[in-house]
Parts: structure tokens; C-alpha cells; sequence
């Protein structure tokens, strides 16, 4: 079984997500941040590749993104970090990455690596749905990875139930209509979102990610979906902690 697909079997709330760019605060750290989070008790990980222009992401992660590109990171070196990455971490891992990489890389290609080295999904920002069901999705399910897709409080119904419909694993749920970033606090029309969706009574599970960074905003997001994803915030954490220390704060970031 997919473990992204044993995880939401196991894990019903409270499900925490985090996202690190490869590469990023040093070009060998993948494996470390890896390894430490599972060991403190992050439930999934997202692995950014970075991007020279990442459309959907603020400006920490865009720095991070261009830290990692000078550091030297790319898909093949990220592919040669993960190579034997199984045999210590077991956690659900995402690839998140934009069209453009993926496509110079091969995308039947890089499914092939993501199955061989014990990758469980992608989540591809600006891959659009309906080449997704043409081109994309016979390849990913044969190679048994999930293709999260985003949605955001635009996202029409009918759009959200087509995605529901022909995807598995989870449903990312953006918090709002703009980049990342971590926020402080989630206003009543977010909160308003959240509660909608939940009302749905979609078959996948949801996460909302976008603005996660403290326990207000941690726990507005689980009330109506299965957890949440953080990224800027631990990448801020990076940037000035060492890998433990940042794993430790993150953690108490959300219980505070």
C-alpha cells in the first residue's frame, strides 16, 4: 500500500505535514532533515525542488529555492540523495516541484525514479488538471504515486469533485488565493472556506497549507480537514537554527 494512502487509514487528525527545500540551508542536508524529522515525530514530508521562478511560493521559499540552485541542487542530485533514503526513513515523502524541471528531467522518467528510490507522491503546482488526466495520470498510477492536486477558495465545486474524483491520497487545500508565507492567524472568511469544504463530503482527505506556522492557525486548519502542512516557517527555521533545533521548534511552535 501507498504510504501516503496507509497514513490517512491510520492518522484520521492532527496529521502534520512539513516542507524543506532540497538543498537548502547546505546541499547535503536532505538526508538529515529527513532523518530528524521522522525522528521527532513529523507524520509527512514534502521535498521542494527548487526552481528559479516558483510562481506559487513567497519570498522565504523562493530564497531558499535560490540558495539551493547556487548550492548546486538539481533533480539528478536529488534523486542520488534519496537513493538508499528508505532504508532509514519509512514517513510518507512528496516531491513538490514545478512543470519545468520535471518535464527537462523526463516526466516518465522521473516517476520511474520517484517508484525506484521509495517516493509516494508529487504535488506539481502549475500542471494544469485536464493534462494531468490526458498525459500524466496513467504514468503516476502506474508507478504507484499519488498526484496531489491544489485548490484554493476560487476553486469552482464542480473542479473540486472532478479532482476528488480522479485523484487519491490526499487533497491539498491552500489556504488562500496567494503565495506561501506563515501567518499568524486565519481570518473568519478562511475559517469560512475550511468549514465548506469540509462540507463537501469529499472522498479524499484534505490538508491546508499556505500561512501554517503556530498553534492558532495549526489548529484552525485541523478542525475541518485531516492536519496541516508548514514550510516557510521551517524554512525561517533553517535559515538561523541547526537541523534538530529547528525540527524542535517547529514542534513547539504548534503545541504553544
Amino acid at each position: 500500500m501507498n504510504r501516503i494512502t496507509n497514513l490517512f487509514n491510520t492518522k484520521k487528525n492532527g496529521i502534520l505535514s512539513v516542507f524543506f527545500t532540497a538543498g537548502y540551508p547546505n546541499l547535503d542536508d536532505t538526508k538529515k532533515i529527513l532523518k530528524e524529522l521522522e525522528n521527532k515525530g513529523i507524520d509527512m514530508v514534502e521535498i521542494g525542488i527548487p526552481f528559479s521562478d516558483p510562481m506559487a511560493d513567497g519570498p522565504v521559499i523562493q530564497e531558499a529555492s535560490t540558495a539551493a540552485l547556487r548550492n548546486g541542487m538539481s533533480l539528478h542530485v536529488l534523486f542520488e540523495q534519496l537513493e538508499d533514503i528508505r532504508q532509514d526513513v519509512h514517513i510518507p515523502i512528496i516531491l513538490m516541484g514545478y512543470l519545468n524541471p520535471i518535464m527537462q528531467y523526463g516526466f516518465e522518467a522521473f516517476c520511474r525514479k520517484c517508484a525506484l528510490t521509495g517516493v509516494d507522491g508529487m504535488i506539481i503546482p502549475d500542471l494544469p488538471f485536464a493534462d494531468y488526466m490526458k498525459e500524466y495520470k496513467a504514468i503516476a498510477e502506474r508507478n504507484n504515486l499519488k498526484m496531489i492536486m491544489l485548490i484554493t477558495p476560487e476553486t469552482s465545486e464542480e473542479r473540486i469533485r472532478l479532482i476528488d474524483e480522479h485523484t487519491s491520497g490526499f487533497i491539498y487545500m491552500v489556504s488562500s488565493a496567494s503565495t506561501t508565507g506563515a501567518q499568524q492567524s486565519f481570518n473568519e472568511q478562511k475559517q469560512t472556506y475550511f468549514y465548506r469544504i469540509n462540507g463537501m463530503g469529499l472522498r479524499n482527505p484534505r490538508l491546508v497549507g499556505f500561512g501554517i506556522s503556530n498553534k492558532a492557525t495549526f489548529d484552525a486548519a485541523a478542525i475541518n480537514s485531516s492536519g496541516a502542512i508548514i514550510g516557510s516557517k521551517f524554512i525561517q527555521l533553517l535559515k538561523s537554527e541547526p537541523i534538530s533545533v529547528a525540527v524542535d521548534k517547529l514542534r513547539a511552535a504548534i503545541q504553544e
